[in-house]
């Protein structure tokens, strides 16, 4: 799965939300603050390092079989990277003599012209789209996102490459031109054009809008292309540079395994130290996007590491967790397993498919990955879809476990597959109410509420219909079953995707009430209340005019 997928599958990772894991109800704010400290008194006095840096505030670690995902950590920081960043909190130095001194040494490093590290790979984008529109100039900086009066104004996006993190592009104020072919493009460029953004799997790929085809059309009119690789292996010579970006950008915390709040930024220097000059500690828009000297070195470090690591060795370790596993796992009956190794150099892991038959063993694919990830051990990984057949599947991704981890998976994937578990139902409970026409919802967000409309049409225990939301329609499916429903709505365009899947019960004497929670993806929970829509409109009988007005 390429990394910018991850928002479609974020119901499948264990974040908040975990039952019962809490600090005790009867501890003392005292209690609360010591027990941290024990830990880090314990680890400090030269005791190996445990989980209870996080149980001690009740936050319960996660087996990473999944990848390297933010919302649960990204990758396992290199004992390289952490010795770099200890040693470098010890000093202080000016942040300018250390970018020029980092830029040099990761030129060196990579054969690119210069380098830079910035505050993870989406604020490199944001930097770099920054100092193509302001050319490094400051004036221009510090009037940011307020384009009014600029020559640069657009950002060229080909909708392939549209996903989540383009918002670190548009957040500059920029217009974003999304074009779907070449003449598209050649029609879109122009003395306004700022950049070309593209996503490395998709940049990569032979066609009319390669990158080789895309810097053609760029180039005479001298316009940058960034090339996004941020889950990708770091190539040397860059194949991006190669194919004729301008810079390419890569996420520190995933595949080297460098800080997971740095990024890694490669390419032209006059474009790159403009875009030094757009972040932290100088003042403007970047300024929130501050990277430490801390993590900058580390960065540096997570480089020279890739370059020095043995990586088939690296791959053969994965292989045998990932036999581990699948040995234990094929002691089930009903099961098969298939272990792919990809060539692609974005997410670049050996993983472990897992399937069998949910009728057979009445639980599916996403099921099974949502007991994991809730449950103790807490384990993450991917779940397959339920074909129509019954087969599903769960997918494990090798690159960011740890030593020990293939056991522990090994053992409780085994325990779960053997566990006894009653069939569902076939038919569904009666819908004890009649929901068809439309209802009024308020929403009720962490801090405002927001007024929405379901236009809904029910046949048995399906429900068909319209979710106006503050802005935007979109289509809703669902069901009842007795008092309990549960719809889903989602709202996607270029660059975004909203998943509003709602759980309630239906209430009141006529049943014109529901209440319940709304799970809203990666943007966490809240509650609403939808009542019956009270039509007081005055009814009375239609004239049709028989001709045109006599007077207006």
């Amino acid at each position: 799965m390429k990394r910018r997928d991850v928002i479609k599958t974020l119901g499948v990772l264990p974040i908040a939300g975990l039952s019962g894991v809490s600090l005790a109800k009867n501890a003392t704010v005292q209690d609360s603050r010591t027990r941290l400290l024990n830990v880090l008194a314990n680890q400090t006095a030269g005791n190996a390092a445990g989980p209870e840096i996080y149980t001690a505030i009740g936050v319960e670690p996660v087996i990473n079989c999944r990848g390297t995902f933010t919302i649960i950590g990204g990758s396992a920081e290199l004992p390289e990277v952490k010795d770099a960043i200890h040693a470098a909190a010890n000093y202080f130095v000016q942040y300018d003599e250390l970018a020029a001194g980092v830029g040099q040494h990761l030129a060196d490093l990579t054969g690119a012209e210069w380098g830079m590290v910035s505050s993870g790979c989406a604020a490199g984008m944001k930097h770099v789209t920054v100092a193509c529109v302001t050319g490094g100039n400051p004036e221009k900086l510090i009037q940011l996102p307020d384009i009014r009066g600029f020559d640069k104004t657009e950002v060229i996006i080909p909708r392939h490459s549209r996903n989540n993190y383009d918002h670190s592009i548009r957040n500059v104020g920029v217009r974003v031109v999304t074009v779907e072919t070449l003449d598209e493009l050649k029609a879109a460029i122009g003395p306004q054009t700022a950049m070309i953004y593209l996503l490395a799997h998709n940049a990569s790929d032979s066609g009319p809008l390669s990158t080789e085809s895309i810097v053609a059309v760029a180039k005479p009119w001298n316009v940058p292309v960034l090339v996004d690789a941020a889950a990708e292996d770091l190539t040397i010579p860059n194949v991006h540079l190669a194919r004729g970006a301008d810079v390419v950008t890569y996420s520190g915390g995933k595949v080297m395994c460098g800080p997971q709040g740095a990024g890694l930024v490669l390419g032209k220097k006059s474009i790159l130290q403009a875009a030094w000059q757009a972040s932290a500690p100088h003042h403007g828009i970047g300024r929130n996007d501050k990277v430490g000297r801390e993590e900058t070195l580390g960065m540096v470090a997570a480089v020279e590491a890739w370059i020095k690591r043995d990586h088939q060795k690296e791959w053969q370790k994965w292989l045998s967790w990932l036999d581990t596993i699948e040995k234990r796992v094929s002691a089930v009956p009903g099961i098969t397993t298939e272990v792919q190794e990809p060539t692609a150099l974005s997410n670049h892991s050996p993983t472990l498919t897992i399937s069998w038959d949910a009728n057979a063993l009445h639980v599916t694919g996403e099921e099974f990955a949502d007991e994991l990830a809730h449950t103790k051990p807490r384990i993450a990984l991917q779940a397959g879809e339920l074909k129509e057949n019954g087969a599903t599947s769960i997918t494990i991704t090798a690159f960011q476990m740890q030593d020990g981890n293939d056991r522990i998976v090994a053992d409780r994937i085994h325990e779960l597959l053997s566990k006894k578990r009653t069939p569902k139902p076939k038919t569904m409970a009666a819908a004890a109410h009649q929901l068809d026409g439309r209802w009024d919802v308020t929403i009720h967000f962490f801090h405002g509420e927001s007024t929405h409309v379901f236009l809904l049409e029910q046949k048995g225990n399906w429900i068909n219909g319209i979710h106006q939301g503050d802005f935007h329609s979109r289509g809703l499916v669902g069901s009842i079953e007795g008092d309990s429903i549960k719809f889903r709505s989602v709202f996607r365009r270029p660059g975004d995707s909203l998943v509003y899947s709602f759980s309630g019960t239906v209430t009141g004497d006529s049943g014109n009430t529901i209440s319940g929670n709304l799970h809203m993806g990666e943007y966490l929970e809240c509650t609403f209340t939808a009542r019956k829509h009270e039509y007081t409109e005055e009814i009375k009988p239609i004239k049709i005019p028989v001709g045109p007005p006599l007077a207006t």
